[in-house]
């Protein structure tokens, strides 16, 4: 359930804080308000796209926060997605700066688009004021058929078996498009695979055998300068060592007699354990370094057969055991790929699978159609159409990712009539008026908390509006219903009231204010509405009527 909207700077309101409360709220005020606005400004914060339009003249950004008390699904959701609440509440934000940027929150924390859309369809179920448009399309009637019977998941569930089948039947039309080039290529990666795997290429051997090659060919030299600096340091006739002993011995005499030189004597003492430290190390390098000419045998050919290898498959050696490996893979698909029996059991198998879900849902759907059409036709008798008949026709075509049919919504306006399409028969008044028929049985079958209808009653007046403004209210007894109207008839039965209308603030630019009405202030608005400018005692005695 909506429990507050907080709007700040989007198209032309300021600043706007609302709560609402369970049962039927309505929205009404002259044209071009905002009422529709406040309803924009919500599914925006569900995710709905944004453009830098949305943000008021002169602003920053817009904010919009939708505060809600969630349901078992939106609460299992949230607890998935790892944004619970500790209350049971969830708050949605929407920024929307005036380049056009946006960001999305869930309870502080930073979120999709598609997060937020996913979140918005379990909170909200919104009936536009162009339902009746989209009526006319074939998909939107399955679509809804499905909604209506609670079929939307087995829906999803044909839709990916759909998508499973028509992926492995792309793959047996590509192998046997390609079964020709596909055996050309097996061949080379076949020789490919046969040589390298032959001389067995490692990943970072080359660098290794590459540095043991310089240290083996270079042995000689190597322990010839070791012995030399050995013999220059500690073990030769005037060694470094000898030499830094003798300097040490007379410092530190003349250190007696001047104490300034005791620190220049530190630090030759230092330097002497250094150079003592490096003879020490030498020693140790030429007592484990010798002259390996089989091992050097060995390692030169290796350098040589993997040069050659990289020659003859015109890449660089360090490349060698990569292009193995991407060859044996590649071997391996093309094997696969060129099992056409294989890939043809696959297809019938997913084939199949679809079948299965798609005719188990063919039969939920025929349940549901024959259900949503009787609660239809007899919505319609209330609805100024007496003796009309709504069907659902549901046609058996080519498999499809929305199963195995499609559906038609068939009509016929009064009795004696025989039901036909309904972009055929009926009148834009007929279709306004099968559209709330449709929107308020289909909204009795949604899960969602909270229904909005945005001018769904346009078209729509006398009797047929109380009808409609009944509907609605019966319908807030179960859910949260918020309608957008002009129907005096339909704002009378409300709950709650809240009248919006457009002022000049001090900058001389339009702003949107809203207000929630006390009984007296919805006599002055019902008379509003029935009487326009002009209002009379009449018509306020009618509006108390109405309310009484």
């Amino acid at each position: 359930m909506l429990l507050g909207l907080s709007i700040r700077n989007f198209v032309i309101v300021d600043t706007l804080d609302l709560e609402f409360a369970p049962g039927f709220t309505v929205l009404t005020g002259e044209t071009g308000a905002g009422k529709s606005i406040l309803i924009d400004a919500l599914l925006l914060a569900l995710g709905e796209r944004a453009d830098a339009d949305v943000v008021r003249e002169g602003a920053v950004r817009a904010d919009i926060n939708a505060e809600f008390r969630v349901n078992e699904v939106a609460a299992a959701w949230l607890a998935a997605s790892e944004l619970t609440s500790e209350d049971g509440t969830v708050l949605v934000r929407r920024t929307v700066d005036a380049s056009g940027r946006s960001k999305g929150f869930i309870n502080g924390t930073a979120a999709t688009l598609a997060q937020l859309r996913e979140l918005g369809e379990l909170l909200v179920d919104v009936h536009g004021q162009h339902a009746h448009q989209s009526l006319l399309r074939p998909a939107a009637q399955l679509a809804l058929l499905d909604e209506h019977g609670g079929l939307t998941a087995a829906a999803r569930e044909v839709a990916a078996a759909h998508g499973a089948w028509r992926r492995e039947r792309e793959a047996r039309e590509r192998a046997e498009q390609m079964a020709g080039a596909a055996a050309l290529e097996q061949e080379r990666l076949r020789w490919i695979v046969e040589e390298l795997s032959a001389l067995a290429p490692q990943a970072g051997e080359w660098d290794a055998i590459e540095s043991e090659h310089k240290r083996l060919s270079h042995a000689a030299s190597l322990l010839e300068g070791a012995r030399s600096a050995v013999d220059a340091l500690s073990e030769g006739d005037g060694a470094a060592l000898e030499r830094i002993d003798a300097v040490l011995a007379r410092l530190a005499q003349l250190a007696g007699f001047d104490a300034r030189l005791a620190p220049i004597a530190a630090t030759l003492d230092a330097a002497r354990i250094q150079v003592d430290d490096a003879a020490r190390e030498l020693n140790h390098y030429l007592a484990k370094t010798e002259i390996d000419d089989a091992r050097l045998a060995e390692v030169e050919a290796r350098v040589t057969a993997l040069h050659a290898a990289a020659r003859k498959f015109k890449c660089a050696p360090t490349e060698l055991a990569a292009l193995l490996a991407q060859s044996q893979e590649k071997l391996n698909a093309l094997a696969a790929a060129a099992d056409l029996d294989g890939l043809r059991l696959r297809e019938a198998e997913a084939e199949q699978a679809f079948l299965k879900l798609a005719r188990a849902l063919s039969k939920q759907r025929a349940k549901a159609a024959a259900n949503m059409a009787r609660e239809v036709t007899r919505a319609m008798q209330d609805l100024a159409m007496p003796g009309g008949r709504f069907d659902i026709a549901l046609t058996e075509g080519e498999p499809t990712a929305h199963g195995l049919e499609r559906a038609e919504f068939l009509v016929a306006g009064h009795a004696g009539v025989t039901p036909k399409p309904l972009a055929k028969v009926a009148s834009g008044g007929e279709l306004a008026r099968i559209s709330l028929a449709i929107s308020v049985i289909a909204a009795t079958a949604t899960p969602v908390s909270t229904l909005i209808f945005d001018e769904v009653d346009a078209g729509i007046g006398g009797a047929v509006a109380e009808t409609v403004g009944r509907l609605l209210q019966q319908l807030g007894r179960e859910r949260q219903v918020l309608c957008v109207t002009h129907l005096p008839q339909v704002a009378a039965r409300a709950d709650q009231h809240y009248v919006v209308s457009k002022v000049e603030a001090d900058d001389g630019r339009p702003v949107s204010r809203i207000a929630l009405l006390d009984r007296r202030a919805r006599v002055e608005e019902l008379a509003r509405m029935l009487g326009g400018l002009t209002i009379t005692d009449t018509t306020r005695k009618h509006a108390r009527e109405m309310l009484a």
